[in-house]
């Protein structure tokens, strides 16, 4: 299976390690990963903020450089879904691309990917990768499999963090009154992390719980489900 990553730009450049996350983990699962150097934006925060025309080459760059794979897989279901969703209204005809959890559960049909994280964690679900993929509850079963990892439901989970993108900029106050919800609702839970298939959510709320001093980090799904007893990576940091 010839699978590409799309590692997506907030990864790429503030959080690698995510992306070197989802490259340990599929090919524990057999399969063969590249990283193509051509890739660029999707286009998303361009056509989000009314750049329509500016957001079709980086459609049309996405099409050329990810065309010839089998599946290309994101670590962002906020990306994936920019990816499925929206580029066929630019007029492309996007290769098969799916948000990590998706990928894992509906192609490779795992839930158990032999991790081990003796942690307890707290999963957000990303506004993008309920509304618009419908990845549903796939991310709570990868977590629910993983060995030593105690999984605690999140208050109001499907509510926002706040996020969304220049949201955060053009809205601040609203936003950090959201973002202020959201990270009641994680520290309710007692739990050590807050998880996220998305890092751009992460970054906010884990921005948040850190200037508050609350000792909950924020890790990203790939990075807990890369985590075995063999090569605990993140899980004993």
């Amino acid at each position: 299976m010839k699978v590409a990553l799309f590692a997506t730009c907030l990864t790429d450049t503030f959080f690698p390690e995510t992306a070197r996350a989802v490259v340990r983990l599929l090919e524990r699962l057999g399969c063969s990963v590249e990283f193509p150097l051509d890739q660029t934006c999707c286009g998303q925060m361009h056509f989000n903020t009314g750049y329509r025309e500016h957001s079709k080459p980086l459609a049309r760059k996405y099409t050329d450089v990810f065309g010839s794979y089998d599946y290309v897989v994101a670590p962002s279901g906020s990306c994936a879904g920019m990816v499925r969703e929206v580029h066929p209204t630019l007029g492309e005809s996007p290769p098969r691309t799916f948000e990590l959890a998706e990928f894992l559960v509906d192609v490779l049909g795992v839930t158990d990917v032999g991790a081990w994280f003796p942690h307890r964690v707290t999963y957000h679900p990303t506004c993008h990768s309920l509304r618009m993929l419908g990845v549903g509850d796939k991310p709570l079963a990868l977590l629910r499999a993983v060995k030593a990892l105690d999984l605690v439901e999140l208050p109001d989970a499907t509510q926002c963090c706040g996020f969304g993108g220049t949201f955060a900029v053009k809205n601040a106050e609203t936003s950090t009154a959201m973002l202020a919800d959201k990270m009641r609702c994680v520290l309710d839970t007692g739990a050590e992390v807050v998880s996220a298939g998305d890092n751009s959510c992460l970054m906010h709320i884990g921005g948040g719980l850190s200037r508050l001093r609350t000792g909950v980090r924020p890790v990203h799904l790939a990075e807990i489900l890369a985590s075995t007893e063999e090569d605990p990576w993140l899980a004993t940091r």
